[in-house]
């Protein structure tokens, strides 16, 4: 079964179990509305969806996009110097002991209910789960490949660059991926603390009035981009890491 069919037919499971819950239970629809009238309420309201869509997505990439590139400088930080990795991973790791969603209300107050407020999110979220794996995969470089570089004159500079960061990068994908999955968190929650644009702030105001699909309509166009910003990012860095092939082909 190609991907696409097996896409499909997963998300007609889904869409089946879904009817049937509401069958089942003769839920209202202003509790658990069906997959049909979430359809209709995404055709009638699609002019007004698609705009707060936009914003969340121009949100979610520039998220995205800031944090993977602080999180691998930070790690090529801390992979270079130990003095700033002794210093710096503790702060990284305390960093999250604090509720990322406790910050939103501060980032909201502090950069206003514009889009600055949303990315600063999005970026806290994507952050650590990059600067782990791609600081990991530095510090696990295979030490013979290290000796055998040194042997040949190479500086610690371009051990670096030739050896350890190459050799990181399956690392930092794998981080990429998680920050991929986890990034549109930020810019939801962002929106639900304080926005006036974006689907979550769209979401928060339909399930004030009771606006059911509506809110369900949103959510769904919310899941539809995030899995296809997860599996474009997948396939692009299974492209650009070509030696790096999967071990058991026979899983995808």
């Amino acid at each position: 079964m190609t991907p696409p069919l097996r896409g499909l037919t997963v998300l007609g499971g889904l869409l089946a179990i879904w009817q049937g819950v509401v069958w089942a239970t003769g839920a209202p629809p202003y509790i658990l509305p069906g997959p049909g009238a979430v359809a209709a309420a995404l055709h009638a309201e699609a002019p007004r969806l698609l705009p707060h869509a936009a914003v969340t997505a121009l949100e979610i990439v520039l998220g995205l996009g800031i944090g993977t590139g602080l999180g691998a400088l930070a790690a090529l930080v801390m992979a270079s110097a130990r003095p700033a990795r002794r210093w710096l991973l503790p702060v990284l790791v305390v960093s999250q002991a604090v509720p990322v969603f406790a910050l939103a209300p501060l980032l909201v107050l502090w950069l206003g209910y514009g889009l600055a407020s949303k990315v600063a999110m999005a970026v806290l979220i994507i952050f650590f789960p990059v600067t782990a794996a791609f600081l990991d995969g530095l510090r696990r470089t295979e030490p013979g490949w290290i000796d055998l570089a040194r042997t040949m004159g190479a500086t610690r500079g371009a051990v670096l660059r030739h050896v350890r960061l190459p050799a990181a990068l399956p690392a930092l994908a794998s981080g990429l991926r998680v920050a991929t999955a986890v990034a549109p968190i930020g810019a939801v929650v962002g929106e639900w603390v304080g926005a006036s644009r974006g689907l979550g702030y769209l979401m928060l105001h339909a399930n004030a009035r009771m606006q059911v699909d509506l809110m369900f309509a949103a959510l769904a166009i919310l899941a539809v981009f995030s899995v296809g910003l997860y599996f474009a990012v997948d396939r692009l860095l299974r492209r650009a890491l070509p030696w790096q092939p999967d071990s058991h082909p026979d899983m995808d």
